[in-house]
């Protein structure tokens, strides 16, 4: 079996405050490119939108752009930026950090239902 799509071409695209994110759904594999603009924020972008204090969705990602900082519900904190690799837990809040959009690749099936209404 091969299955090839295009990002171009997305299965969704997710639009919320200072961002956006497009989907592709694969046998195995739900792929996304979030790009966050200067200002985003999770809990004033998407907090509203996933209906939670902190974005309850397990990511692994991978920064092509820009860069993120992340701090996890403990208060422990890390940023990632071009080139970075990346895991992070349930019980996060994100925001971009200067004035260059961030651009994320994000491989964990958690991101299908992210900035949904109620599941992020």
């Amino acid at each position: 079996m091969m299955e090839l799509k295009s990002m171009e071409k997305p299965d969704d695209r997710r639009d919320f405050p200072k961002g956006h994110l497009e989907v592709v759904n694969l046998t195995g594999l739900v792929f996304g490119q979030a790009t966050f603009e200067p200002g985003w924020r999770w809990t004033e972008s998407v907090k509203d939108i996933a209906g939670t204090d902190l974005c309850e969705v397990h990511h692994n990602g991978y920064v092509a752009q820009g860069r993120l900082r992340i701090r996890m519900r403990d208060g422990s904190e890390g940023e990632a930026g071009p080139g970075d690799v990346f895991v992070v837990s349930p019980g996060h809040d994100a925001w971009v950090v200067g004035d260059e959009p961030c651009v994320v690749f994000d491989f964990a099936g958690g991101i299908g239902v992210y900035a949904k209404a109620g599941d992020s």
